[in-house]
Order: structure tokens, then sequence, then C-alpha cells
């Protein structure tokens, strides 16, 4: 599986950390919208290994550590020193009496809830409870979990969460922690682009993992944030390449864009780019995939998978080839930005 590089601004401290173009997103082993066995949670893990996935990506907020303690039991059987592992930092999960637990969007969770932290304390309170229920000695990648204004609720509460990072001393201990050797790199994973270009102008960080913001529906990333990345040299990890369900399902009734019913004008866009898709005998859902991939600036893309099979459909997707004439149809079509890297043009250039 072709690997390339988290490119990393602090080159006199910190290591490269090599990605594989396809990596393993955890949320859904925590549980997520509904519950996943222990059983197909293991094959999943193993299997993403076993096809040449080596990155790996957590989270505490993922089935209230129910993800992390999953790959922890993966972990006593795969060799750590063999992959990259990512987790995040910014909620704390505490012992609770189970009126109090928060799970928000995941089911069958530990009796535990949320609290967000982003001070010095709260972000190496956070990394060492990690590093516990994932059952390693420290991770590659340790990123500020949920700082945008989508997840905060407003950008008001986003703005104040920044401040905490930065004033609090989180942003200190992320950075410390790089220095030191401890980690590799630091960054955000959020649901916005635009809180990464503001992080963009307030600290040193390696890259960010971007969920749904650069799909082939959305290529407004373009106009600002991923230029500076170009310049900046940061890199990207594309989690939600589906925006969240429309580009593996297709526009059918009921179909899922960031996690509510998708509008009309978006199913009829999804249905234009479909029928291209299909006149090139390319299931759109391997169209969504390796699109984004063909930025310069996507080291990895990370969906989901709860089995086995799931991740080895994955890896078909990945391995399948796309004709470049589908890519310059989208293009002409106008259904993708003509100044989006195209996938054939990656290829060429390498």
């Amino acid at each position: 599986m072709h690997t390339s590089q988290l490119r990393l601004l602090n080159q006199r401290t910190s290591r490269p950390v090599p990605l594989t173009q396809l990596g393993f997103g955890g949320a859904p082993l925590g549980n997520l919208y509904r519950k996943v066995s222990d059983a197909d949670a293991q094959g999943a893990l193993h299997a993403a290994y076993d096809s040449g996935v080596r990155f790996f990506d957590t989270a505490p907020q993922y089935g209230l550590g129910r993800s992390e303690q999953r790959f922890g039991t993966a972990l006593r059987e795969i060799d750590r020193n063999t992959l990259q592992l990512s987790t995040k930092v910014g909620r704390l999960l505490l012992d609770c009496e189970p009126h109090e637990v928060t799970p928000e969007a995941f089911v069958d969770v530990p009796q535990k809830r949320i609290v967000f932290d982003y001070t010095y304390d709260g972000v190496m309170r956070s990394y060492e409870a990690s590093k516990q229920r994932l059952g390693v000695e420290t991770v590659d990648i340790l990123l500020v979990h949920d700082v945008c204004a989508f997840s905060q609720g407003s950008q008001e509460k986003s703005d104040e969460k920044l401040r905490e990072l930065f004033d609090g001393g989180g942003y200190r201990a992320l950075t410390e922690l790089r220095d030191s050797g401890e980690i590799a790199a630091i960054g955000a994973g959020v649901n916005e682009w635009q809180v990464c270009e503001k992080l963009l102008g307030m600290g040193d960080f390696d890259g960010f993992l971007l969920a749904g913001r650069y799909t082939l529906l959305e290529q407004e990333a373009l106009d600002s944030f991923l230029p500076l990345c170009e310049q900046r040299d940061v890199g990207i990890i594309l989690g939600g390449p589906y925006n969240s369900g429309i580009l593996a399902t297709g526009a059918i009734p009921g179909a899922k864009y960031n996690y509510d019913t998708a509008p009309a004008p978006i199913l009829e866009r999804v249905r234009a780019i479909e029928d291209i898709c299909a006149a090139h005998d390319t299931p759109l859902i391997a169209a969504a995939l390796q699109f984004v991939l063909g930025h310069p600036c996507v080291k990895t893309v990370v969906p989901g998978a709860v089995s086995a099979a799931e991740v080895q459909a994955n890896a078909a997707l990945m391995a399948r080839v796309i004709p470049a004439a589908l890519w310059r149809d989208l293009r002409s079509a106008g259904l993708i930005r003509p100044d989006a890297p195209l996938p054939s043009e990656t290829a060429d250039a390498a």
C-alpha cells in the first residue's frame, strides 16, 4: 500500500510520520449509532492491518473510551512499532452516576461523562488516560479534538475553547510532548477547515484531521486553507470522505449529508456525479474515496469500518483503477472545481 509522509514543521525535533494512504478511523468501534460486537471490532482492526493499513486513529470521545480500549486489545497482538497511531485531547472522561452519562451519538457506553478541558492539565490527563486505555507507552500524533464551531455549538464557544487552549496551557503541553520526542506530531481533529486555518495563524501545527470538508461535494477549502497548507508543508488526514453517507449510498431516499437528511440540491448534484461515474463503470463510493487523495496535502483518508468485510471492501475500493477521463468529465460538467487537483494528475506528477 502506498505510503506518504505527514509533513512536519519542526524538523529539528520531530520525526517523520509515514502514513498509508488508506487509514482506519476508530469512531465506529465506539458503537457510533449502533452496537458493534467485540468480535467484529477485533476482526475489523486485524483485517485492516492484514490489508496493509498502518495508520490508525481513535479518540476518548468514541464510545467514552470503548474505541481506545478495543484498539488496545488489538495492539496486544499487533506489533505497535509497525504502525502509526493517533488519538485526541480535549475531552476528559470522568466517572459519574448513570443519569449523568454523556454518550453523544454512541450507544452501550461505559458509565462516564465528558468534560471539555483544553488546559495544560487537561491535555496531559487526557493523554495519560488514553495511553492506559490503548496499552501503549506513546502515540505518534496527538490532535486537539473538536474546537470548531460545528462541535462547540457556536463561533463564540469555539473562540472560547481556542483561548483556553493557548491561554490555559494546552498548546504548551502539546509542544512540550513533541519537543521532548514523546510524540511525533501535533494538530487538531475538527469538522471545519476554518478553525484549522485560524490555528495555523496561532501556533506551529504539523497536520489536521479534517472530517468531511474536502470531498466530491465540498471543495471550499481550496479558497485559502489548502493553499496555506501547501505553503506551510502541513499534512491533512481526511476523514468523512462520504459526507456522512450520501457519497457512499448515492442519492437514495433518506440519504444522509453531513449527519442530516440530504436536501434536494445535494441529491440532484449527487445524481449528476453518479451518472458520470456510471458512464465510466465506476462506483460512486470508489470515486469519493480516491478523489480526496488527488490533493498533495491529503496524506491519508480514514473511512470507518465495523467488520472485516467492510475493511476489505474499503481496501478494494482504494485499489480500484479509476479512468482519468472520469475526473476530467466531472470537471468539465462543473461538478468539481477547476482548481481541484485530480488523482490522475497527482499520479502523473509522481
